[in-house]
Protein backbone atom coordinates (compact mmCIF):
# COMPACT_ATOMS: atom_id res chain seq x y z
CA UNK A 1 0.00 0.00 0.00
CA UNK A 2 1.31 3.62 -0.65
CA UNK A 3 2.38 6.38 1.66
CA UNK A 4 0.01 8.40 -0.25
CA UNK A 5 -2.84 6.22 0.74
CA UNK A 6 -2.16 5.49 3.80
CA UNK A 7 -1.99 9.44 4.72
CA UNK A 8 -5.42 9.79 2.96
CA UNK A 9 -6.59 6.49 4.86
CA UNK A 10 -5.62 8.47 8.28
CA UNK A 11 -7.23 11.39 7.32
CA UNK A 12 -10.56 10.07 6.61
CA UNK A 13 -10.40 7.86 9.50
CA UNK A 14 -10.15 11.00 11.53
CA UNK A 15 -12.89 12.71 9.57
CA UNK A 16 -14.97 9.89 10.77
CA UNK A 17 -14.46 10.20 14.44
CA UNK A 18 -14.92 13.97 14.09
CA UNK A 19 -18.82 12.46 12.79
CA UNK A 20 -19.78 10.08 14.65
CA UNK A 21 -21.39 11.95 17.01
CA UNK A 22 -23.64 13.09 14.42
CA UNK A 23 -24.07 9.98 12.59
CA UNK A 24 -25.56 8.77 15.84
CA UNK A 25 -27.65 11.53 16.05
CA UNK A 26 -29.10 10.46 12.59
CA UNK A 27 -29.49 6.77 13.63
CA UNK A 28 -31.52 7.97 16.27
CA UNK A 29 -33.30 10.40 14.47
CA UNK A 30 -34.27 8.07 11.69
CA UNK A 31 -35.63 4.91 13.59
CA UNK A 32 -37.91 7.29 16.01
CA UNK A 33 -39.11 8.76 12.64
CA UNK A 34 -39.89 4.97 11.22
CA UNK A 35 -37.41 6.57 8.10
CA UNK A 36 -36.77 2.47 7.43
CA UNK A 37 -39.73 0.76 6.71
CA UNK A 38 -42.39 0.64 9.34
CA UNK A 39 -44.69 2.07 7.03
CA UNK A 40 -43.45 -0.21 3.93
CA UNK A 41 -46.37 -1.65 1.69
CA UNK A 42 -44.22 -3.09 -0.82
CA UNK A 43 -44.99 -6.82 -1.97
CA UNK A 44 -42.25 -8.54 -3.14
CA UNK A 45 -43.74 -11.68 -3.99
CA UNK A 46 -46.39 -9.81 -6.50
CA UNK A 47 -45.92 -10.69 -9.68
CA UNK A 48 -45.78 -8.46 -12.52
CA UNK A 49 -44.66 -5.29 -10.62
CA UNK A 50 -41.79 -3.96 -10.47
CA UNK A 51 -39.59 -1.68 -8.08
CA UNK A 52 -37.52 1.90 -8.72
CA UNK A 53 -36.25 4.78 -6.94
CA UNK A 54 -38.52 7.89 -7.48
CA UNK A 55 -36.51 11.10 -7.67
CA UNK A 56 -37.07 11.74 -3.68
CA UNK A 57 -34.78 8.56 -3.28
CA UNK A 58 -38.32 6.89 -2.50
CA UNK A 59 -38.36 3.28 -3.60
CA UNK A 60 -42.04 2.72 -5.36
CA UNK A 61 -43.78 -0.77 -6.55
CA UNK A 62 -45.98 -0.53 -10.06
CA UNK A 63 -47.08 -2.68 -12.48
CA UNK A 64 -45.24 -3.54 -15.22
CA UNK A 65 -47.94 -3.19 -17.52
CA UNK A 66 -49.13 0.23 -15.88
CA UNK A 67 -46.13 2.36 -14.81
CA UNK A 68 -48.52 5.00 -13.72
CA UNK A 69 -50.13 3.05 -11.06
CA UNK A 70 -47.58 2.92 -7.94
CA UNK A 71 -49.20 -0.26 -6.04
CA UNK A 72 -46.81 0.09 -2.81
CA UNK A 73 -43.99 2.04 -1.23
CA UNK A 74 -41.10 1.33 0.61
CA UNK A 75 -37.81 2.91 2.10
CA UNK A 76 -35.60 5.63 1.13
CA UNK A 77 -32.45 4.39 -1.36
CA UNK A 78 -30.10 5.86 -3.63
CA UNK A 79 -30.12 2.19 -5.28
CA UNK A 80 -32.44 -0.52 -4.51
CA UNK A 81 -32.91 -4.53 -5.80
CA UNK A 82 -34.88 -7.26 -4.92
CA UNK A 83 -34.70 -11.00 -5.71
CA UNK A 84 -36.95 -13.86 -4.18
CA UNK A 85 -37.80 -11.73 -1.22
CA UNK A 86 -34.57 -10.39 -0.14
CA UNK A 87 -34.25 -6.67 -0.87
CA UNK A 88 -30.87 -4.91 -1.03
CA UNK A 89 -31.28 -0.98 0.08
CA UNK A 90 -28.01 1.15 -0.23
CA UNK A 91 -28.24 4.81 0.84
CA UNK A 92 -25.84 7.36 1.90
CA UNK A 93 -26.13 8.25 5.47
CA UNK A 94 -24.89 11.38 7.42
CA UNK A 95 -21.34 10.82 7.58
CA UNK A 96 -19.45 11.87 4.37
CA UNK A 97 -18.74 9.41 2.03
CA UNK A 98 -20.26 6.50 4.29
CA UNK A 99 -22.85 4.55 2.87
CA UNK A 100 -25.90 1.55 4.59
CA UNK A 101 -26.70 -1.45 2.90
CA UNK A 102 -29.74 -2.47 4.52
CA UNK A 103 -30.57 -6.11 3.95
CA UNK A 104 -34.27 -7.13 3.94
CA UNK A 105 -35.25 -11.04 3.60
CA UNK A 106 -38.14 -13.31 3.09
CA UNK A 107 -40.08 -9.97 2.06
CA UNK A 108 -40.18 -8.74 5.08
CA UNK A 109 -39.62 -5.18 5.43
CA UNK A 110 -40.72 -4.46 9.26
CA UNK A 111 -36.97 -4.05 9.85
CA UNK A 112 -33.89 -4.79 8.19
CA UNK A 113 -32.52 -8.58 8.29
CA UNK A 114 -28.88 -7.38 7.90
CA UNK A 115 -27.21 -3.58 8.14
CA UNK A 116 -23.62 -3.37 6.34
CA UNK A 117 -21.39 -0.01 6.83
CA UNK A 118 -19.87 0.24 3.42
CA UNK A 119 -16.73 3.00 3.20
CA UNK A 120 -18.24 5.58 0.15
CA UNK A 121 -21.14 7.25 -1.81
CA UNK A 122 -24.13 4.68 -3.19
CA UNK A 123 -23.57 3.32 -7.04
CA UNK A 124 -24.15 -0.11 -7.35
CA UNK A 125 -26.16 -3.16 -5.61
CA UNK A 126 -27.33 -6.18 -6.69
CA UNK A 127 -29.09 -9.60 -5.55
CA UNK A 128 -28.73 -12.87 -6.45
CA UNK A 129 -31.78 -14.76 -8.46
CA UNK A 130 -32.23 -17.04 -5.24
CA UNK A 131 -32.14 -14.01 -2.86
CA UNK A 132 -28.47 -15.31 -1.72
CA UNK A 133 -26.09 -12.91 -2.58
CA UNK A 134 -26.01 -9.25 -2.27
CA UNK A 135 -22.76 -7.39 -4.19
CA UNK A 136 -22.78 -3.94 -4.29
CA UNK A 137 -20.14 -0.86 -4.92
CA UNK A 138 -19.20 2.73 -3.96
CA UNK A 139 -17.39 5.41 -4.87
CA UNK A 140 -14.76 6.70 -3.25
CA UNK A 141 -12.10 9.38 -2.54
CA UNK A 142 -8.86 9.66 -1.14
CA UNK A 143 -7.90 6.42 -1.85
CA UNK A 144 -7.56 7.07 -5.84
CA UNK A 145 -4.07 6.78 -6.99
CA UNK A 146 -5.55 8.27 -10.39
CA UNK A 147 -4.81 12.25 -8.87
CA UNK A 148 -6.03 14.29 -5.69
CA UNK A 149 -9.80 14.53 -5.26
CA UNK A 150 -10.43 12.11 -7.77
CA UNK A 151 -12.93 8.90 -7.28
CA UNK A 152 -12.28 5.35 -7.05
CA UNK A 153 -14.66 2.68 -6.84
CA UNK A 154 -14.66 -0.63 -4.77
CA UNK A 155 -16.81 -3.46 -4.41
CA UNK A 156 -17.97 -6.32 -2.01
CA UNK A 157 -20.51 -9.29 -1.96
CA UNK A 158 -21.89 -10.78 1.51
CA UNK A 159 -23.90 -14.27 2.01
CA UNK A 160 -26.91 -14.17 3.37
CA UNK A 161 -27.17 -18.45 3.73
CA UNK A 162 -23.92 -18.15 6.27
CA UNK A 163 -23.26 -14.54 7.16
CA UNK A 164 -19.84 -14.59 5.06
CA UNK A 165 -18.78 -11.43 3.96
CA UNK A 166 -16.14 -11.59 1.36
CA UNK A 167 -15.17 -7.79 1.47
CA UNK A 168 -13.89 -6.08 -1.38
CA UNK A 169 -12.97 -7.23 -4.39
CA UNK A 170 -9.42 -5.62 -4.03
CA UNK A 171 -8.99 -9.27 -1.48
CA UNK A 172 -9.80 -11.35 -4.37
CA UNK A 173 -6.83 -13.05 -6.50
CA UNK A 174 -7.08 -11.73 -10.51
CA UNK A 175 -5.34 -13.72 -12.59
CA UNK A 176 -4.11 -12.96 -15.95
CA UNK A 177 -1.99 -15.03 -17.54
CA UNK A 178 -1.67 -17.82 -15.15
CA UNK A 179 -0.36 -15.70 -12.55
CA UNK A 180 -2.33 -12.88 -9.83
CA UNK A 181 -1.80 -9.30 -11.55
CA UNK A 182 -0.89 -7.06 -8.85
CA UNK A 183 -1.15 -2.92 -9.20
CA UNK A 184 -1.86 -0.38 -6.98
CA UNK A 185 -4.91 1.05 -9.26
CA UNK A 186 -7.04 -1.38 -9.04
CA UNK A 187 -10.86 -0.48 -9.62
CA UNK A 188 -13.83 -3.43 -9.69
CA UNK A 189 -17.49 -2.30 -9.84
CA UNK A 190 -20.76 -3.69 -11.30
CA UNK A 191 -21.35 -6.82 -9.37
CA UNK A 192 -23.84 -9.70 -11.27
CA UNK A 193 -24.43 -13.02 -10.33
CA UNK A 194 -25.34 -16.43 -12.04
CA UNK A 195 -27.98 -18.84 -10.47
CA UNK A 196 -25.21 -21.08 -9.06
CA UNK A 197 -24.57 -19.19 -6.19
CA UNK A 198 -20.76 -19.09 -6.79
CA UNK A 199 -19.90 -17.46 -10.42
CA UNK A 200 -20.28 -13.84 -10.64
CA UNK A 201 -19.26 -11.17 -12.60
CA UNK A 202 -17.53 -7.70 -12.50
CA UNK A 203 -15.23 -4.96 -13.78
CA UNK A 204 -12.10 -4.50 -13.37
CA UNK A 205 -9.95 -1.44 -14.09
CA UNK A 206 -5.88 -0.65 -14.25
CA UNK A 207 -3.73 1.66 -16.07
CA UNK A 208 -6.28 2.87 -18.10
CA UNK A 209 -8.04 -0.41 -19.13
CA UNK A 210 -11.09 -2.39 -17.94
CA UNK A 211 -11.95 -5.99 -18.20
CA UNK A 212 -15.21 -8.35 -18.02
CA UNK A 213 -13.71 -10.35 -14.68
CA UNK A 214 -15.39 -13.65 -14.00
CA UNK A 215 -15.30 -14.56 -10.32
CA UNK A 216 -15.36 -17.86 -8.17
CA UNK A 217 -16.71 -17.47 -4.63
CA UNK A 218 -15.41 -20.98 -3.73
CA UNK A 219 -11.33 -19.83 -4.77
CA UNK A 220 -11.73 -16.53 -4.28
CA UNK A 221 -10.45 -15.69 -7.62
CA UNK A 222 -11.78 -13.75 -10.95
CA UNK A 223 -9.67 -14.13 -14.59
CA UNK A 224 -10.52 -11.65 -16.76
CA UNK A 225 -12.79 -12.14 -20.26
CA UNK A 226 -12.81 -9.90 -22.31
CA UNK A 227 -11.77 -6.16 -22.22
CA UNK A 228 -13.91 -2.80 -22.67
CA UNK A 229 -16.82 -4.19 -21.10
CA UNK A 230 -18.37 -2.07 -17.89
CA UNK A 231 -21.18 -2.56 -15.54
CA UNK A 232 -22.28 -6.09 -16.92
CA UNK A 233 -25.60 -7.74 -15.92
CA UNK A 234 -26.43 -11.32 -16.64
CA UNK A 235 -29.46 -11.83 -18.64
CA UNK A 236 -32.45 -14.19 -16.73
CA UNK A 237 -31.80 -16.87 -19.38
CA UNK A 238 -27.93 -16.44 -18.34
CA UNK A 239 -26.89 -16.69 -22.00
CA UNK A 240 -25.79 -12.81 -22.23
CA UNK A 241 -24.82 -9.61 -20.77
CA UNK A 242 -25.92 -6.20 -21.48
CA UNK A 243 -22.74 -4.09 -20.54
CA UNK A 244 -21.05 -0.14 -20.93
CA UNK A 245 -18.98 0.11 -24.01
CA UNK A 246 -16.67 2.64 -23.81
CA UNK A 247 -15.66 4.89 -26.83
CA UNK A 248 -13.50 7.83 -25.40
CA UNK A 249 -15.39 9.68 -23.20
CA UNK A 250 -18.61 7.98 -23.82
CA UNK A 251 -20.67 4.59 -23.22
CA UNK A 252 -22.88 3.16 -25.17
CA UNK A 253 -25.27 0.09 -24.48
CA UNK A 254 -23.98 -3.24 -25.80
CA UNK A 255 -25.27 -7.25 -25.48
CA UNK A 256 -22.75 -9.64 -25.47
CA UNK A 257 -23.23 -13.39 -25.74
CA UNK A 258 -21.31 -15.43 -23.36
CA UNK A 259 -21.29 -18.57 -25.29
CA UNK A 260 -20.35 -17.34 -28.65
CA UNK A 261 -18.63 -13.67 -28.08
CA UNK A 262 -20.76 -12.20 -30.53
CA UNK A 263 -21.49 -8.50 -29.30
CA UNK A 264 -23.92 -6.12 -30.67
CA UNK A 265 -24.77 -2.52 -29.70
CA UNK A 266 -28.68 -1.69 -28.41
CA UNK A 267 -30.78 0.69 -30.23
CA UNK A 268 -30.05 3.44 -27.15
CA UNK A 269 -27.22 5.89 -28.90
CA UNK A 270 -26.99 8.32 -26.06
CA UNK A 271 -24.27 8.31 -23.16
CA UNK A 272 -25.33 5.81 -20.45
CA UNK A 273 -23.66 5.39 -16.84
CA UNK A 274 -25.66 3.45 -15.18
CA UNK A 275 -25.73 -0.61 -14.86
CA UNK A 276 -28.67 -2.12 -16.77
CA UNK A 277 -31.01 -4.46 -15.43
CA UNK A 278 -33.02 -6.82 -18.06
CA UNK A 279 -36.91 -6.60 -17.38
CA UNK A 280 -37.16 -10.19 -19.23
CA UNK A 281 -34.82 -11.91 -21.81
CA UNK A 282 -35.97 -9.66 -24.26
CA UNK A 283 -35.63 -5.87 -23.03
CA UNK A 284 -32.97 -3.60 -21.26
CA UNK A 285 -33.68 -1.26 -19.15
CA UNK A 286 -31.56 1.54 -17.66
CA UNK A 287 -31.35 4.72 -16.29
CA UNK A 288 -30.35 8.43 -17.84
CA UNK A 289 -31.47 11.94 -17.85
CA UNK A 290 -34.77 12.65 -19.76
CA UNK A 291 -33.51 16.74 -19.60
CA UNK A 292 -35.71 17.40 -15.94
CA UNK A 293 -34.03 14.86 -13.70
CA UNK A 294 -33.01 10.90 -13.73
CA UNK A 295 -35.70 8.79 -15.66
CA UNK A 296 -35.82 5.35 -16.40
CA UNK A 297 -35.81 4.03 -20.10
CA UNK A 298 -35.94 0.89 -21.88
CA UNK A 299 -34.61 -1.14 -25.31
CA UNK A 300 -35.23 -3.83 -27.01
CA UNK A 301 -31.92 -6.57 -26.13
CA UNK A 302 -31.65 -7.55 -29.64
CA UNK A 303 -30.44 -3.83 -30.95
CA UNK A 304 -33.84 -3.34 -32.36
CA UNK A 305 -36.03 -0.86 -31.99
CA UNK A 306 -35.44 2.43 -30.36
CA UNK A 307 -35.89 3.52 -26.54
CA UNK A 308 -38.56 4.08 -24.94
CA UNK A 309 -39.43 6.42 -21.79
CA UNK A 310 -40.75 4.28 -19.11
CA UNK A 311 -40.91 6.58 -15.82
CA UNK A 312 -39.58 9.78 -13.63
CA UNK A 313 -36.88 7.79 -11.32
CA UNK A 314 -33.97 5.30 -11.66
CA UNK A 315 -32.86 2.09 -10.33
CA UNK A 316 -35.80 -0.42 -12.18
CA UNK A 317 -35.84 -3.86 -10.65
CA UNK A 318 -38.32 -6.58 -11.72
CA UNK A 319 -40.35 -9.12 -9.59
Amino acid sequence: MSRTRVIAGIALIALFVAAGIGYVSWKASTASAGAGTQSSTLDLSRAGTMLYVDRSSTVRQLLRDRPDQVVGTGPKCQRVYAAAGTLGCLRSNAVPMSAELDIYRDGDLSDSATSLHVWGDPSRVRVSADGRLVGWTVFRVGDSYLKQGAFSTTAGIFDLSNGAHYGSLEDFTTLVDGGPYRAEDLNFWGVTFLKDDTTFYATMASKGRTWLLRGDLRTREMTPLRENVECPSVSPDQTRIAYKYRTGNRWRLHVLNLATGADHPLAETAHIDDQAIWLDDQTVAYGKNDGSGPAVFTVPADGSGAPRRLLAGSSPVPL
